[in-house]
């Protein structure tokens, strides 16, 4: 594990997305192409306008969805196919964009997913830290064990409570019920890991997860496990375990 921390959001996400395209060049320079994963959420609107500024091949970079909520329409503001499409792939021109269609049949959707992402290893996963310490939609207690790629998961109250705290719904009634979403072991196969998660709303689960043992009530302690883990913090999400002078 690398703890990056730096004063400001932006910095941060400045940082981070200089640390990915470093590991996204050495993909490609080593195998022709790279597989990378996106989050979604208020956490990453920093990353992603230094990200796509990036010095990268795009044209060589398949990227993969995270997770999505089922029955939503893309044109509701909560959608992360929408939120993807308007901050990242607008702006670059990938090789492929693996979506995930939350208006689809649940079972065909997996069934594409699934087959997809087992074709090749993942080289960079974006993995974003929820409030209550999800990773993904994978809320506590988390399944650390599931073999499948990408599953259909039950929001809890605290991640639909996130969601409207950060402006998506307008009560936890709005939320939806289930989403699609990748794995934590599917996660851990990443050959890096890195998190950029900043604000004070999250600075409890990182306390969490630095402080705790591996806890599948904590989830994201799960991540400390991954040889090639970055976590990218700001000021006031590192509060809880890191005094500034």
């Amino acid at each position: 594990m690398q703890i990056h921390i730096l004063e400001t959001a932006d910095l941060i996400g400045l940082e981070a997305a200089q640390a990915c395209e470093q590991i996204i060049r050495d993909t490609i320079a080593d195998k022709g192409s790279a597989r990378i994963v996106l989050s979604t959420g208020a956490s990453q609107f920093e990353f992603l306008q230094h990200f796509i500024t990036m010095n990268i091949e795009w044209d060589k970079v398949e990227m993969f969805h995270l997770d999505e909520y089922i029955g939503l329409p893309e044109a509701h503001p909560a959608s992360f196919r929408k939120y993807l499409k308007e901050r990242f792939l607008q702006h670059v021109n990938v090789r492929q964009a693996y979506l995930v269609d939350g208006e689809g049949d649940p079972n065909e959707v997996l069934k594409q997913l699934n087959e997809e992402i087992s074709k090749a290893p993942v080289d960079l996963a974006l993995i974003g830290i929820g409030e209550n310490t999800h990773i993904a939609f994978n809320d506590p207690p988390a399944d650390f064990d599931e073999e499948q790629p990408y599953k259909i998961a039950n929001l809890s109250d605290t991640c639909k409570a996130q969601q409207v705290g950060e402006g998506w719904f307008s009560s936890n009634d709005d939320v939806p019920k289930q989403a699609i979403t990748m794995t934590v072991r599917q996660i851990l196969k990443s050959r890096h890991i890195v998190s950029v998660v900043p604000n004070q709303t999250k600075a409890n689960a990182i306390g969490n997860t630095i402080k705790r043992e591996v806890d599948n009530h904590y989830p994201a302690t799960i991540l400390k496990t991954h040889a090639n883990w970055k976590l990218f913090l700001d000021k006031k999400s590192s509060s809880q375990f890191y005094v500034w002078s």
